[in-house]
């Protein structure tokens, strides 16, 4: 394998990572799943548990269940007729917090020019 071959390579696995990558931030990209993630994290949570929280119907709570569970981010575990699901990795709530401080940072940003506009319009 010469330079050039060992580059390409390099090439095409940075691109599949970044696609694994995008679809974990896919996933993440809809509140209903933000906020299941958000109530694993202290231990795991029934389907009807989380469709109390959620005020979903468990049709949609198990849909959204099944697309991170695909994603790799839950996983679960059967005890009789009960399905109890956990987060695989609790590393995914660092990056829920991480986005959650960005956006407390955004929105002091906002209200910060907000209400220098609001001040400038006073005089």
């Amino acid at each position: 394998m010469n330079k050039s071959d060992s580059d390409n390579n390099e090439v095409e696995i940075d691109k599949r990572i970044y696609k694994m990558r995008a679809e974990i931030c896919r996933t993440l990209a809809n509140p209903v799943r933000i906020q299941i993630l958000d109530n694993l994290k202290d231990g795991e949570r029934t389907v009807n548990e989380l469709v109390s929280i959620t005020g979903l119907r468990q049709a949609n709570v198990s849909q959204h269940l099944a697309i991170m569970r695909q994603a790799g981010l839950v996983v679960n575990r059967q005890h009789g007729k009960i399905i109890y699901y956990s987060l695989k990795n609790p590393f995914i709530m660092q990056a829920c917090d991480i986005i959650k401080q960005f956006l407390v940072e955004k929105l002091t940003e906002n209200h910060k020019i907000i209400s220098s506009v609001k001040i400038t319009d006073k005089t």
